[in-house]
C-alpha cells in the first residue's frame, strides 16, 4: 500500500531552466546547423507514437513510417518529412556507394516536401511569416535545389554542349522527368553553356568588406562561363564571366496528393538582378540572390595585379588596348555606371566600390557597372581617345538605336589617371590641344598639317553626350611633381611602348623630323608615355587642364590628404597634391585622411554612394 501510493505522488511532470545556448539550439538548431535534427522533428515522431530512437537511427524507416501516419497538423509532417530526407540526401551524398538517380531522388524528396509546406499546407506562407520552423524549411529548400542542380549539371553538361548550349528540353533521370525553363536568363554572344556551376553560398572572399546577397527562395549560384575576352581581338568587350543565378524547383499539380505523388519537376533559372520575385500559387515570393559572389570570384580568378604591372612596362602577357567589363548581363533599362582606373592598375582598383554599389538595392536597381580596363603605359590622348571609341561601340553593339535609358546620363567615375581621363570625357578642346601640341613640337606649318588630320583624333573632341555626372578621385588634373622627379624618370625609362602604338604614329615624329632638345646628339624626339604626361611640367597635362567642362555634367571631387595636421593648400596624398586634384565649380568636394588609393577607404565609398543616391533623387524628381 504504502508503495503505491509513492509511485501515486511521483512527479510526471519536472521543470528546469535553460541559458542562452540551449535556447537558440532548441528552436534553431537542425540538420544543416548542428548535423542532428531539430527539436521539432524529434517531437513530431514522438507525438506519431514513433519509436525516437530507433526512428531517427534508421532515417529511412523513420521517413516511411512517418509518411503513412494520419492525424498530424499537415504543417508538423511535411516539415518532420522535409528535414528527415535531407538527412537521407546528405548521407548518400557523403558516400561513393550510391548512384547518382539515387542521390538526385532524395534532394529531390527534400525539395518537393518543403516545397509543399511552403505552398500546399493548411497556412500561406505569410501566416507563417514569422516563425523560425517556416526560415528553416525554407533553408531546406534551398539546400536541397542547389545540391540537385549542381548534380543535374554534372549529368547533363555534355548533352548540353552536343545541343548548343541552354536550350529548353525535357530528360528523365531515374524516376524523375526533368523540364528545364532558361526564358529568364541570358548568355553572352558566343557563350553556349557554362562551363562550371558553382555553389555561392560555399564562398567565402578576402579582399571584399561586404558579401550581399538578398535573402529569399531559390539556389543561390555561379555560372563559370570560361576564360574572359579582355585580350580577344574580336570586340572590346565582355560581359561578367561568372554571372549568378538563381534556380528553383517545381513541383506540378494543383493538390497537395498530387505535389507529393508527381515525378515531374520543373527546373526554372532566373536572373537576379532582373527578378526579384515570383508567383508560386498565388504568393509574390522574394526571390534570393547574390550579388557579391560571381563579381569576387571574377576577380580572384583573373591576375589583374601581374597584368596591370606588365603592361606598364610594356611586356608580354599586358593588354595593348582598352576593354569594357560588363559587371551583369546588359540591361537596357539599367543607367551605367563607368569606372575608369589609374596607373598601373585595374579593375580591382574597385572591387569594394562596384560591390557597396552592386550590394545597395537602390543604386542596384538604377545602375549597371562597367569597368574599363586599359593599358596604363600609353599616352593620356591614345587612351582617351581609344576609351571614348570603345564606349562608343559597346552601346551601339547593345542599343543601336539608342533610345534605351542604360544610353543616357551615364555616371563616370575616374580615379587618379583615370580621372584625368575622366574629365577630358565630359571636356570640349576645341583647338587649345591642337596648338598646344604644334608649339610644343616647335613644326614649321608646312610639316605640321602633313600629319594633323592624323593627330586631330586625338586632340579635337567635345564632351561625350550619353554622360551626365562626373565623379573625379585623387585625379591629377594638373599633374604632380613626383611624375617629374628623379623616381619618376627612373620609373618613366622602364616603360615600353606597344609596337602597335610605334607603328602608328613615329611616322608622324619622322615626318616632323625635329630633333628634342632634351636630347643628347640630336636624337629624334620620343613619343611620352602616361608618366611623361602626368609630369605638372608637361604641356599636354598644362593644356588640358585648361580645357572647359560641359556645363551640362555636375562633377564631384573626392580629395585624399595624407598628413591630417598639413594645411589643405600645402597637403597632398602622397603622389597627387591637393591644388591639382582640387577643380572649382564641383558640386562637391570631399578631403578624406587618406593615401592616393584613397578610393578604397570606407568614407570615399560612402561619398561614392552618397553622389549616386542623390543623383537617382534628382532623376526621380525630373521625371515626375
Amino acid at each position: 500500500l504504502v508503495m503505491l501510493l509513492a509511485l501515486q505522488g511521483c512527479a510526471m511532470v519536472e521543470v528546469s531552466s535553460v541559458g542562452p545556448r540551449e535556447y537558440i539550439s532548441m528552436k534553431r538548431g537542425d540538420v544543416l546547423t548542428t548535423g542532428e535534427v531539430s527539436a521539432n522533428t524529434q517531437q513530431t515522431t514522438r507525438v506519431a507514437g514513433l519509436d525516437e530512437g530507433s526512428c531517427l537511427e534508421l532515417n529511412n524507416t523513420c521517413i516511411q513510417a512517418l509518411s503513412k501516419v494520419e492525424g498530424l497538423a499537415v504543417d508538423r509532417k511535411l516539415s518532420a518529412l522535409a528535414e528527415l530526407w535531407l538527412k537521407e540526401a546528405i548521407r548518400l551524398q557523403k558516400s561513393d556507394d550510391f548512384r547518382p538517380e539515387q542521390k538526385l531522388d532524395a534532394w529531390l524528396q527534400t525539395a518537393r516536401h518543403a516545397y509543399a509546406y511552403l505552398f500546399y499546407s493548411d497556412r500561406t506562407s505569410s501566416e507563417r511569416a514569422f516563425e523560425d520552423r517556416q526560415t528553416q524549411v525554407r533553408d531546406y529548400y534551398n539546400y536541397a535545389v542547389q545540391e540537385a542542380v549542381a548534380l543535374l549539371f554534372q549529368q547533363r553538361l555534355p548533352d548540353m554542349d552536343a545541343k548548343g548550349g541552354l536550350t529548353e528540353e525535357k530528360f528523365s533521370l531515374g524516376d524523375w522527368t526533368v523540364y528545364t525553363d532558361y526564358h529568364d536568363v541570358r548568355l553572352p554572344e558566343g557563350v553556349s553553356a557554362p562551363k562550371e556551376l558553382i555553389r555561392a553560398s560555399t564562398l567565402s572572399f578576402k579582399g571584399l568588406r561586404s558579401s550581399y546577397r538578398r535573402d529569399g527562395f531559390g539556389a543561390e549560384l555561379v555560372a563559370v562561363l570560361g576564360d574572359d575576352s579582355s585580350n580577344s581581338e574580336a570586340q572590346n568587350f565582355s560581359e561578367m564571366p561568372s554571372p549568378t543565378f538563381t534556380a528553383l524547383l517545381h513541383f506540378e499539380g494543383a493538390m497537395l496528393e498530387q505535389v507529393l505523388s508527381t515525378r515531374s519537376v520543373r527546373l526554372s533559372v532566373h536572373d537576379p538582378y532582373g527578378t526579384r520575385s515570383i508567383l508560386i500559387k498565388g504568393q509574390t515570393i522574394p526571390l534570393a540572390a547574390n550579388f557579391t559572389a560571381g563579381y569576387g570570384l571574377w576577380l580572384a580568378r583573373t591576375d589583374f595585379a601581374t597584368q596591370s604591372l606588365l603592361t606598364l612596362f610594356g611586356r608580354d602577357a599586358g593588354i595593348s588596348r582598352p576593354h569594357i567589363f560588363l559587371m551583369q548581363p546588359y540591361d537596357p533599362n539599367r543607367r551605367i555606371l563607368l569606372m575608369l582606373h589609374g596607373l598601373g592598375s585595374s579593375p580591382e582598383a574597385w572591387v569594394n566600390v562596384a560591390n557597396e554599389v552592386l550590394g545597395d538595392e537602390g543604386l542596384r536597381n538604377e545602375f549597371q557597372v562597367w569597368q574599363v580596363y586599359y593599358p596604363t603605359n600609353i599616352p593620356i590622348s591614345f587612351n582617351h581617345a581609344v576609351i571614348r571609341k570603345v564606349v562608343k561601340d559597346t552601346l551601339a553593339f547593345f542599343d543601336p538605336s539608342g533610345k534605351a535609358r542604360a544610353s543616357r546620363d551615364m555616371v563616370v567615375v575616374g580615379h587618379s589617371m583615370g580621372g584625368v581621363i575622366a574629365r577630358l570625357m565630359v571636356s570640349s578642346s576645341g583647338d587649345d590641344l591642337l596648338r598646344s601640341l604644334r608649339e610644343d613640337l616647335n613644326a614649321d606649318e608646312d610639316s605640321f598639317k602633313a600629319v594633323e588630320d592624323k593627330l586631330k583624333p586625338l586632340v579635337q573632341f567635345e564632351p561625350i553626350p550619353n554622360i551626365g555626372r562626373a565623379v573625379f578621385i585623387a585625379a591629377p588634373h594638373r599633374g604632380t611633381e613626383f611624375a617629374g622627379n628623379r623616381i619618376g624618370r627612373w620609373i618613366s625609362s622602364f616603360i615600353k611602348l606597344p609596337l602597335t602604338l610605334l607603328e602608328g604614329f613615329e611616322d608622324v615624329l619622322m615626318t616632323i623630323g625635329r630633333a628634342d632638345p632634351k636630347q643628347p646628339d640630336g636624337q629624334l624626339r620620343r613619343i611620352p608615355n602616361s608618366i611623361d604626361n602626368l609630369d605638372q611640367a608637361d604641356p599636354f597635362i598644362r593644356a588640358a587642364s585648361a580645357l572647359p567642362i560641359s556645363p551640362k555634367v555636375p562633377y564631384h571631387s573626392i580629395i585624399a590628404k595624407l598628413k591630417p595636421e598639413v594645411p589643405l593648400q600645402l597637403s597632398n596624398d602622397g603622389v597627387v597634391p591637393y591644388p591639382s586634384a582640387h577643380l572649382e565649380g564641383a558640386k562637391s568636394e570631399k578631403v578624406i585622411v587618406s593615401g592616393h588609393s584613397v578610393q578604397e577607404t570606407a568614407a570615399a565609398v560612402l561619398e561614392v554612394r552618397r553622389i549616386l543616391h542623390e543623383d537617382v533623387r534628382l532623376h526621380e524628381q525630373e521625371s515626375d
